[in-house]
């Protein structure tokens, strides 16, 4: 992949030494395009080759030194100008001097700590200099609390909703039920969505963006007293990432589901509920144990107990 050049002088390529069989993901640009990059997952090495081509073989190319760095960084859009840095390694490759010919160097970044997950959102995003991708796992926590929402108005109306879990992977089914208990008045309309919050600064400059992902139509029309409704809302279809909370001290993203009702004269009735996304890996692998066991335990909607169950599930893999 191209990454910079010396003017007319010289072309500087950065090539992964596995980029023919390194999986990709797609991933959301600043401008809200998506593409497609190469995926690491933390602990993972970084190496490949530097190709630094001159445009002019035979003329010199002097230089104070060839380095290469890998940087994680997050940028505020509010704050933009002052970058963020939480991760930071360099490797020299050579000493000044000059270069006569095309040269190829050698770089390796070994296992990597890379804590966070790449993010772009509305006020934020977790830059990258190179076209690759972060993804953070986790493993299934075990101690998954249910869920259960009661909305009411006093003497007209007592709902009830109920789910199995409050932690869903990102290509989990949220599965759950209504129950009418007191119905006495005119219900139009009732849905259940799902809202991602973004929260970015800290003190007086705290921003909060909300956006909802999805909308899933519970009923249209009147339910009677004693009715229940099931539920099934696949997540695979939307653009979720993981829970994300306080992100080095910058940043958060959590999700809510929101049951709303509409009812007589287009008023407007509605619950929150935290739930917490995360990230599963595809084949689970012997090899993985370590990353499992490091991803467990930044599980951010894990209590203490849940974390230790965790890690020792990962030493026993």
């Amino acid at each position: 992949m191209s990454f910079f050049s010396f003017g007319q002088s010289a072309q500087i390529d950065i090539v992964l030494n596995d980029a023919e069989t390194r999986k990709k993901a797609e991933h959301k640009t600043e401008d809200g395009k998506k593409d497609q990059y190469f995926l690491f997952y933390d602990g993972d090495t970084v190496s490949g080759k530097v190709n630094i081509t001159l445009k002019n073989p035979g003329k010199r190319l002097e230089h104070q030194g060839i380095k290469i760095e890998f940087i994680g960084q997050i940028e505020l859009y509010y704050d933009r100008g002052n970058n963020y840095e939480f991760v930071s390694l360099v490797k020299d490759l050579a000493r000044p001097g000059e270069l006569t010919q095309s040269q190829t160097f050698d770089f390796e970044f070994t296992n990597v700590e890379k804590p966070y997950e790449a993010y772009t959102g509305q006020n934020v995003k977790l830059c990258k200099e190179m076209d690759i991708v972060v993804h953070t796992l986790s493993i299934y926590p075990e101690l998954n609390s249910s869920i259960k929402m009661e909305v009411g108005i006093e003497d007209c109306l007592h709902i009830e909703f109920e789910s199995n879990k409050s932690k869903y992977h990102l290509k989990d089914v949220i599965v759950g039920k209504i129950y009418f208990l007191l119905v006495r008045i005119k219900i139009r309309h009732m849905e259940i969505d799902i809202i991602k919050r973004e929260t970015t600064g800290t003190g007086t400059n705290v921003y909060h963006e909300n956006d909802t992902i999805a909308k899933y139509e519970i009923m249209d029309g009147a339910p009677v007293r004693g009715e229940s409704i099931p539920i099934r809302l696949f997540l695979a279809g939307y653009e979720i990432t993981p829970t994300m909370r306080d992100i080095n001290k910058k940043y958060s993203v959590r999700y809510y589901l929101n049951l709303v009702l509409i009812y007589e004269e287009e008023r407007r009735y509605f619950k929150q509920q935290e739930i917490t996304l995360w990230r599963r890996g595809d084949v689970v692998r012997k090899s993985m144990s370590h990353q499992t066991a490091i991803a467990s335990q930044r599980f951010e909607g894990s209590s203490s107990d849940e974390k230790a169950l965790a890690h020792a599930q990962a030493k026993e893999q």
